[in-house]
């Protein structure tokens, strides 16, 4: 059986990067959460067919998750990830983008923004972390995750608010995957405990986020257990130009639970100039 989780490979730095590539046009960068077992298709198989119609749509496997190489000795850091993305563009030669990064992935396209502004056009921030907060007990449960059918299923209740999206297939799936070949390796490395300190590590500081002038489009589900709903209010606080969407009866995964109105929202907000 073929793995949809592997696509196109592209060197970037000392290693290479597993990514999908889908449509045409202008191309849009899709950043995906650091949940165990995750990969950008995971994250994103929903949103990226639709957002294909319109737009050149990239999402890549960030170093230590999914595909992507996973070279001995590496470290796992945001320094390894910005340069792993701003590589990736390079070789693929592109000069701008625009990004969308869900959770991890929304600090992670704050902090490119904030160290590459030239090369991030637009900016979508879903469920994002980015700022300082006190983890929550969702959150600290995800990066303390180990492999179990079980311990998959509660995790999968916690991402989303209608509970009928988290099935025993996808629970299995989401388990199988974690426990793929070095996949729980680097998981369980990434974020030890005690874990508040890799939420601070991912916070930028409210003068850099202040300092950001792309077009920026929150999005967040009211009843997110994961990632607070008032990160969302902060950045909408401090981003000049920001418009914040929020959606009712939806939890960590807006991708999933409301894929055709997260992707309407992101496709329209992209389109403008």
């Amino acid at each position: 059986m073929s793995n949809a989780g592997i696509a196109k490979s592209v060197k970037t730095g000392d290693f290479q990067t597993n990514y999908h590539d889908y449509g045409e046009g202008r191309p849009v960068v899709l950043v995906h959460g650091s949940g165990p077992g995750v990969s950008a298709w995971a994250n994103w198989r929903l949103v990226i067919p639709k957002l294909a119609e319109k737009y050149r749509v990239l999402a890549l496997d960030m170093a230590g998750f999914g595909y992507t190489d996973r070279p001995e000795g590496q470290e796992y850091n945001f320094q390894v990830w910005v340069k792993q993305l701003i590589d990736f563009l390079d070789a693929l030669e592109l000069s701008e983008v625009d990004i969308v990064g869900n959770s991890f992935g929304g600090s992670l396209a704050l902090s490119a923004a904030i160290e590459h502004p030239g090369r991030i056009r637009r900016m979508v921030l879903m469920g994002a972390m980015g700022v300082n907060f006190e983890i929550t007990e969702g959150l600290d449960s995800v990066w303390g995750y180990t492999p179990s059918f079980e311990n998959m299923r509660d995790m999968l209740n916690l991402f989303v608010d209608n509970k009928a999206i988290a099935t025993d297939e996808l629970a299995q799936l989401r388990y199988e995957a974690s426990i793929e070949p070095g996949f729980q390796e680097s998981f369980s490395a990434m974020f030890p405990a005690p874990r508040q300190q890799w939420v601070d590590f991912m916070a930028r500081t409210d003068e850099e986020i202040r300092g950001l002038k792309q077009p920026t489009l929150i999005v967040h589900g009211r009843e997110d257990q994961v990632i607070p709903l008032s990160n969302s209010y902060k950045l909408m606080e401090l981003i000049d130009n920001a418009q914040l969407h929020v959606f009712g009866h939806c939890g960590h995964w807006t991708q999933i639970e409301q894929t055709d109105r997260f992707s309407q929202l992101v496709s329209d907000f992209l389109a403008e100039e």
